[in-house]
C-alpha cells in the first residue's frame, strides 16, 4: 500500500508553504498532506498592524494569539493526525527546520505509528538542547544571526517570536534571501515570505533522540547543501550524533544542493527524493 506523507511545518510557516511539494509527490501517485500545527494556518493572528502600510509601534505590542501554545500542543496535535492517517496506510512523517523538534517528540512517543520519520534539514536533538546548539561553532556560521530589524517586538512582553516578513527595509531584505532562499529569484522569495505568519512559539521542547524508541525506526535525514539558515555544518552534526547513538539503525542521507526554503519553490527533485522513500 503506497505511503501517506504527512509533512510538519517549520518556524512561522503552515500548511499553505507545502503546496508545490504536495503537488508534485501527488502527480508521482502519492498521498501526501501537510500539518498546520496549533495557533497556525487559520488561526494565526495577522493584525492590522502587519498589512500596508504597517504600523511598527502597534505591532510590537498586538496580542498574540499563540500565546502559551506548547511543544507538547504540537506533539499531540501531531499525533492525532497520524494516527488517522494511519489507518489508510503506512505513515512517512516528514519535517521542515524547526518542525525536526515536533518530529522527534512524535518519534519517541509513537515510533509504533510510523514507517519512517523524514528530517528536511530539520532540528534534530540528540546530544544537546536547542539552546546549546545555538551557541555551538555550528550555528555561528547561520545567516539568521545577522538580521537586525526582523524581530517586531519583545518576545517576553509579548510571550511569542514576532517577525515582521512583510518589511520594505532593503537591506534586510536582502540579507533575508541570502538566508533562506539565496538560490531562488526575487519573485519567488517574496512569495515565499508571504506564506510566513509573524507569530512563533516560544517552546520548542526538550526533546531529545530516545535510542529505545528509535531502535527500529528507520529515518532519513536529507541535506541541503545551499542552506545558509540551518548551516550544513549543523545538520552533519546532528547526523553524526544520531548514528553514534544507534549505530545498528543510523541515518539514511540524501543531499539536496538547494537553500533553506529552495527546495518548496522548486519541488520536483525533492519530491523525488521523498518518493523512494515510500
Amino acid at each position: 500500500m503506497n505511503a501517506i506523507y504527512v509533512f510538519v511545518p517549520g518556524s512561522n510557516s503552515n500548511s499553505f508553504h507545502f503546496s508545490p511539494l504536495l503537488r508534485e509527490l501527488t502527480l508521482l501517485g502519492h498521498r501526501a498532506l501537510a500539518v498546520d500545527l496549533p495557533g497556525h494556518g487559520f488561526d494565526a493572528t495577522f493584525s492590522a498592524s502587519y498589512q500596508a502600510p504597517q504600523d511598527p509601534a502597534a505591532l510590537a505590542v498586538e496580542p498574540a494569539g499563540l500565546k502559551g501554545a506548547s511543544h507538547a500542543d504540537n506533539v499531540a496535535h501531531v499525533i492525532d493526525v497520524v494516527r488517522r492517517a494511519g489507518k489508510h496506510g503506512p505513515v512517512v512523517l516528514v519535517g521542515h527546520s524547526r518542525g525536526g523538534m515536533t518530529l522527534t517528540g512524535v518519534a519517541n512517543a509513537v515510533p509504533e505509528l510510523l514507517h519512517r520519520v523524514v528530517y528536511v534539514s530539520a532540528w534534530c536533538c540528540v546530544d544537546a538542547t536547542v539552546g546549546e546548539y545555538s551557541e555551538g561553532p555550528e550555528w555561528a556560521s547561520s545567516a539568521l544571526n545577522d538580521l537586525p530589524g526582523l524581530l517586531a517586538g519583545n518576545p517576553a512582553d509579548l510571550g511569542v517570536l514576532r517577525m515582521n516578513w512583510r518589511t520594505a527595509d532593503p537591506d534586510l531584505l536582502a540579507k533575508l534571501k541570502a538566508a533562506i532562499l539565496a538560490d531562488g529569484t526575487d519573485a519567488e522569495f517574496l512569495a515565499a515570505l508571504n506564506t510566513l505568519e509573524p507569530d512563533e512559539s516560544l517552546d520548542g521542547g526538550t526533546d531529545r533522540v530516545d535510542p529505545d524508541a528509535w531502535a527500529r525506526l528507520p529515518h532519513t535525514y536529507v541535506r541541503l547543501a545551499g542552506d545558509r539558515s540551518l548551516p550544513v555544518a549543523l545538520q552533519d552534526r546532528f547526523i553524526r550524533e544520531a548514528d553514534a547513538l544507534l549505530p545498528d539503525n543510523p541515518f539514511d542521507v540524501r543531499t539536496l544542493d538547494t537553500s533553506h526554503m529552495g527546495f518548496l519553490v522548486r519541488p520536483r527533485e525533492s519530491a523525488a527524493v521523498l518518493a523512494e522513500l515510500g
